[in-house]
Order: structure tokens, then C-alpha cells, then sequence
């Protein structure tokens, strides 16, 4: 999708509507035959966006709840799932969507920017579920919460997307999502101490 592309290297506000007709082959009137405004693509993008994530999250979910019966094992499987997605997409995100939102919130009416943050409360939610279904399997080394929990990947792999533009290396978000599962590991299967 070129006005995706285009936003996500440009920003939205260094976008212009000339720049995605020139890169996206359209003429004006086709342009303002589906949208209102550069404020009404903008709206429609993340949308978009939105729902493929948020498809590619449930389904993943689904696939490793049909794998495997044990939540810890789920969210191995999840996490690694994703990782595989991420780095095999024909398509690597070279950053996150939700960010250049985010950071050009005043760019946008109220109600795009709370479907933004609904979102990520949805994305969120999903692992919060998870990381309950965990806890009343497993107990921690550590105090720790389920939002909490999934507070932090989704902060990971968020933070990991924007790290991802900054350097310009789309195996980032991939490999964080590992270093997460190692410390799962280490929060609710550690290793014994050793013998003296």
C-alpha cells in the first residue's frame, strides 16, 4: 500500500497527497473519489493497519491454543510464531504505525487518536489473558502481574518497531521478542541450583 509505505518513511505530515498520487499512480479525482482528505486516508490507514494486526494476533492466539494444551507453552509457541512472522514477512515493518500516530497526535481528529489507543489496549488485552491463564498455572520468582507482563512485550516489541526504523535492521523486534522468552523462562521454569 503506497500511502503506508509513504507514511511510515515520511511521517504522516511530511506526507503530501501530491507525493502518494506521484508514487501511487493515481490521479486526483481517483484520489478524492475514495477519501475526503488527507485526514480521512489517514483515518482509513490506520484502520487498516489495525485490523491486520490485530487478525494476525487472534490468529496466531488460536493456532497455539489448538497446538498446545499448557498457557506457558502457548506463549512460547506465540511468541515464537510471531518472531518467525516478523522475520519472514514479505514486507518487514520498518517501524511502527502506531507511533507515527502517536507522535503526530495534533496530525489527527480525537477520535483517531483514542482508535489508536484502543488498539494497543486491544493488542494488550490479548496478552493480558494469556499471561492470566499463566499465573493460575505457574507461580513466578518474582511478583509479577499479567498486565504487567503484558504491558512489557507489548512495550518490547513497540519499542523494538521504532529501534527497527532508527537503525534501519528489521530483525530487531524478532530478537527482543526471544530475549522475552528467556526471561519467561527464567521467571517461571528456573533452572536448579546448582549442587555444592
Amino acid at each position: 500500500m503506497t500511502a503506508k509505505k509513504l507514511v511510515m518513511q515520511k511521517g504522516f505530515a511530511g506526507t503530501s497527497i501530491d507525493d502518494i498520487l506521484e508514487n501511487g499512480g493515481f490521479s486526483k479525482g481517483a484520489f478524492f473519489h475514495h477519501f475526503k482528505s488527507k485526514a480521512e486516508l489517514a483515518e482509513e490507514l490506520v484502520r487498516w493497519h489495525s485490523a491486520q494486526d490485530l487478525a494476525m494476533f487472534r490468529t496466531l492466539a488460536a493456532q497455539v491454543e489448538a497446538r498446545r494444551d499448557d498457557p506457558l507453552d502457548q506463549m512460547m509457541l506465540f511468541l515464537k510464531l510471531f518472531e518467525d512472522y516478523n522475520s519472514n514477512s514479505e514486507d518487514p515493518s520498518p517501524g511502527c504505525m502506531y507511533a507515527v500516530y502517536t507522535y503526530e497526535s495534533m496530525q489527527f481528529a480525537p477520535e483517531v487518536r483514542d482508535f489508536v489507543s484502543d488498539t494497543l489496549r486491544d493488542w494488550t488485552a490479548i496478552y493480558v489473558r494469556k499471561f492470566h491463564e499463566i499465573l493460575d498455572t505457574y507461580t513466578p520468582v518474582r511478583p509479577v502481574t499479567a498486565r504487567q507482563l503484558a504491558e512489557m512485550i507489548v512495550s518490547i516489541i513497540e519499542g523494538a518497531l521504532v529501534l527497527q526504523r532508527a537503525y534501519g535492521n528489521v530483525e530487531i523486534a524478532a530478537r527482543q521478542s526471544e530475549q522475552f522468552r528467556s526471561y519467561l523462562e527464567l521467571l517461571f521454569r528456573p533452572e536448579p541450583a546448582p549442587v555444592e
